[in-house]
């Protein structure tokens, strides 16, 4: 068995379904259930028995000792993390206690576990960090990739906050020998994202007939990295990465953020056209840049491509279809998750343009 914390999330609750669908090993979902945990991304394999869900804080050190003792994982895949840049401007202490001290709960209970396990088991067992490419800071648009080596240099309470988490799991495989692995990914799109981010925002509002708020001028940089090849990424890893090794992980698309709504509302037109012709680019509004927007990120992926022979299979223009035919698919999952709290959320932060 494995376990997984934070996996009714966006990318661990792919993650759930990429592994059940390759693998006979069980899985143990540890989550609590915060507004982004959302258990209607599991629905499709709660009845298999493969599965297993145990609703917790990452900071209840005792509730995790106590699963591990009953389950005795052979591995735990750390996926929980508050994520959203903007909410953590607005609220930066809950970013500091789930991803910080959440972080540091877990390394500790994970490292009473493993010291007990015998010797064969000792040896087999990891510790996977899931982190960003955010930790890294900003590049100029002429500046190399970021690289596992790239100085940390974080400008968010949110890309701060997972920085402190890398270094202590960095820490605990140095000071203590707990054979960890970390991921640092770039920007992850695709089915059961939370609408707060970018991508499914934009289809949410664009097909409610709202505006489509595009911070500052829409030249920002990303590279995106579709949600299913980040969890063959993952697996991989698991499966072979080297001990305290760093892997990035990134989808070799950079595009601007304008680009994305330009290309999302193209999309739209052709798969769910407006009656009366016109164009959901008309929705595009231009709102104040959020405070210390990082311009570019961009990946360096060649190390996990020569050493463990991953490569992204989807390509941005094939990624985002699929990403945009699964909510037209699924309007009940995000009519679900777009509750009054997560409306006052948007409202708060893009005012106006909500």
């Amino acid at each position: 068995m494995i376990f997984l914390t934070g996996a009714a999330g966006f990318i661990g609750a792919n993650f759930v379904h990429h592994w059940l669908g390759q693998k006979d090993e069980p899985v143990l979902v540890l989550d609590a259930l915060t507004y982004a945990g959302n258990l209607e991304s599991l629905a499709p394999v709660a009845s298999d028995p493969r599965y297993h869900f145990a609703q917790l804080d990452i900071c209840d050190r005792p509730a995790v000792t106590a699963l591990l003792t009953t389950h005795r994982p052979r591995a735990l895949l750390h996926f929980a993390a508050e994520s959203h840049v903007d909410r953590s401007i607005h609220g930066p202490g809950d970013f500091i206690r789930t991803n910080v001290q959440g972080t540091f709960e877990l390394l500790e209970a994970i490292r009473a576990y493993w010291a007990g396990l015998p010797a064969p088991e000792k040896a087999a067992f990891r510790f996977l960090h899931v982190s960003t490419d955010e930790v890294y800071g900003s590049l100029s648009p002429t500046d190399p990739a970021f690289t596992e080596t790239t100085p940390y240099a974080p400008n968010s309470p949110y890309s701060a906050s997972k920085a402190a988490s890398d270094h202590l799991v960095r820490a605990w495989h140095h000071t203590y020998g707990l054979p960890v692995l970390t991921t640092n990914c770039s920007n992850n799109y695709g089915p059961y994202q939370f609408p707060e981010k970018l991508i499914p925002l934009m289809i949410h509002n664009a097909l409610a007939g709202k505006p489509l708020p595009v911070y500052g001028d829409g030249q920002n940089v990303r590279d995106w990295l579709y949600v299913q090849d980040h969890c063959r990424a993952i697996a991989r890893v698991l499966e072979a990465g080297r001990l305290g090794e760093t892997y990035n992980v990134g989808g070799c698309n950079e595009v601007k953020n304008l680009d994305v709504v330009h290309t999302l509302c193209d999309l739209l037109d052709q798969l769910r056209p407006k009656m009366d012709g016109s164009s959901y680019r008309a929705q595009i509004t231009f709102v104040a840049d959020r405070p210390g927007h990082d311009r570019r990120y961009a990946i360096d992926a060649r190390k996990i491509e020569r050493e463990l022979g991953w490569t992204p299979q989807e390509t941005f223009a094939t990624g985002l279809r699929k990403t945009v035919q699964w909510y037209l698919d699924n309007p009940d999952w995000v009519e679900h998750v777009t509750s009054g709290a997560y409306r006052q959320w948007v409202g708060k932060q893009y005012g106006a343009a909500a």
